[in-house]
């Protein structure tokens, strides 16, 4: 019997590494997250329902004794396979202007991801973050990081952080994200072929999904009206928008049990907004202008509505409120619903979240989306397994 490969999540929010990791085959013998609502996600899919090997820890992560769970987990120092991570992003984050994330107490944690990498010395690291994280405003977090590895006989795979965008992998979404990936050493052979290659291309036999693979097929006569929109708002001729419309895939209906088959209720004359705004329509297209927009012609995926034809927009903490981007419906006059943000970061309908709405969308928007981190991870356990 082969003998399973062993990870450990932190920062695991509600679970999409480990979920990723448990689909390709690996143990993920321990997680730890800060956030509660979070936290209890993780505990009752993956553990209670998954019945994964891994014990959550609910803790402040600069306050863990890894020692202490070294012991508790059985781990000796250089056992352990891999270490996944996704330190909070929020001050590394694109939305930051000018340098007002900089000093961010938050970006101190990618350093506490090395604590871990030090204390167990895994045979591999992944560590996942916004793109900002490049940014030359958080220079010395970054090269603070890969400065340890290189002391600490660590090669950084490709020579530095990569920027990998989740559609290539089978998400769809338009999401970019950046992954450093390291490797110890002693377990490295020759040449590392890294990032995996891309499974979905822009256009062929696997060709990016689209948003529409997360929604219920509409009726004819909505699909009408996306056809003459596509003609309309993209120039595309009549036989160019049929074919477009054809080809799409759509996804299951919602199960109305489901606790994720949840909105953001609006109030009435937001609702009239959205029964203003036109299919594939956006925020200047409902006859709607707010005074902070009167000079302001950024943010127009604020209030939109999502294109079925393309990549949804990236799926943020603010995933269920359409002032926080293009969250709206493509064609119902309400946000989108949680569960179409979760199908939308890959992760199946009986992956179930818990909290409050608002809690919920913090969890969907923060995880690392499935099928990207699974294209991952396995290829990291190829690496490993050689």
């Amino acid at each position: 019997m082969v003998q399973k490969l062993t990870a450990i999540d932190l920062f695991s929010g509600a679970g999409g590494f480990s979920l990723a990791a448990y689909n390709a085959g690996v143990d993920v013998l321990a997680a730890i997250e800060f956030d509660q609502h979070a936290a209890e996600t993780y505990q009752k899919n993956l553990v209670d329902r998954l019945e994964a090997k891994t014990q959550v820890f609910a803790e402040d992560i600069t306050k863990v004794d890894i020692d202490s769970i070294m012991r508790f987990q059985g781990i000796e120092k250089g056992q352990l396979d891999l270490l996944l991570g996704g330190p909070p992003c929020q001050g590394f984050s694109s939305h930051r202007i000018h340098d007002s994330g900089k000093d961010d107490p938050r970006n101190a944690l990618l350093i506490r991801y090395f604590d871990f990498v030090e204390h167990l010395k895994p045979k591999a690291f992944l560590v996942e973050n916004v793109p900002g994280l490049l940014w030359p405003r958080h220079e010395k977090y970054l090269n603070d990081f890969l400065n340890l590895a290189k002391e600490h006989g660590y090669t950084i795979i490709a020579g530095e952080p990569l920027i990998l965008n989740a559609r290539d992998y089978g998400v769809p979404q338009n999401r970019r994200r950046a992954f450093i990936f390291a490797l110890r050493d002693d377990v490295m052979q020759g040449d590392i072929n890294w990032p995996p290659p891309p499974t979905h291309h822009k256009s062929g036999e696997a060709s990016w999904l689209t948003a529409s693979s997360a929604f219920e097929k509409p009726n004819s006569r909505i699909l009408d009206i996306f056809r003459e929109r596509l003609a309309e708002k993209f120039g595309h001729s009549k036989e160019e928008s049929a074919k477009i419309i054809k080809s799409l895939q759509w996804g299951k209906k919602l199960d109305l049990q489901d606790s994720c088959n949840l909105s953001m209720t609006h109030s009435e004359a937001l609702t009239r907004v959205f029964e203003n705004t036109p299919l594939l329509g956006d925020r200047d297209e409902s006859g709607r202008e707010l005074n902070c927009h009167k000079n302001y012609k950024g943010h127009k995926d604020v209030y939109g509505r999502i294109y079925p034809h393309i990549q949804a927009n990236t799926i943020t903490a603010g995933c269920n409120n359409p002032s926080k981007g293009r969250f709206v419906h493509p064609w119902l006059n309400h946000g989108i619903t949680l569960r179409h943000a979760a199908r939308l970061q890959t992760f199946p309908d009986d992956y179930m979240f818990t909290g409050g709405s608002i809690a919920m969308a913090k969890q969907i928007g923060n995880a690392v989306p499935i099928k990207l981190g699974e294209a991952l991870i396995s290829e990291i356990s190829k690496l490993l397994s050689a």
